[in-house]
């Protein structure tokens, strides 16, 4: 099993697919093991996307993410963090395939509705930032009729 860090951005919550969004990922038989709702720092938000620190969009990246609510989650699953990347679609959405979110709920790249851990290194530190005190381990009844 491994945990993957998600975040529905301000967009998706504005727009109100934060149910949509936690429905396609629980129906997938992912495990919910954290969630927080807040409205990221701009020291948060440069944390996070420290990775694009010197990149030309990122004072306008943390704007955004900085500019209302986002959902934080910790997902839990068999391969979750290639999952969840497989379920979110690439990160243009003109060019994610459909059925993904944000082929199906998204269509410019500044408003791509989700963030997903590309990678465990990544989800480690995502999920370490966003939840310090560490998640939620509990064993799901349904695990039996998702895993053989």
């Amino acid at each position: 099993m491994e945990t993957t860090y998600v975040m529905i951005k301000p967009d998706g919550v504005q727009r109100g697919l934060v149910g949509e969004v936690i429905g396609r990922l629980e129906a997938k038989g992912l495990r919910l093991d954290a969630l927080h709702f807040r409205t990221p720092s701009e020291e948060m938000a440069k944390q996070h996307y420290g990775v694009h620190s010197e990149r030309p969009f990122f004072s306008k990246l943390v704007n955004f993410i900085t500019s209302g609510p986002v959902v934080a989650m910790a997902w839990t699953g068999k391969d979750a963090i290639s999952v969840v990347r497989t379920l979110v679609g690439g990160t243009n959405p003109v060019e994610a395939k459909p059925g993904t979110i944000r082929g199906d709920l998204a269509i410019d790249v500044g408003r791509n509705v989700i963030h997903a851990s590309d990678g465990p290194e990544t989800a480690e530190y995502e999920l370490g930032l966003w939840f310090p005190e560490g998640v939620v381990t509990w064993t799901q009844t349904r695990t039996n009729h998702i895993y053989e």
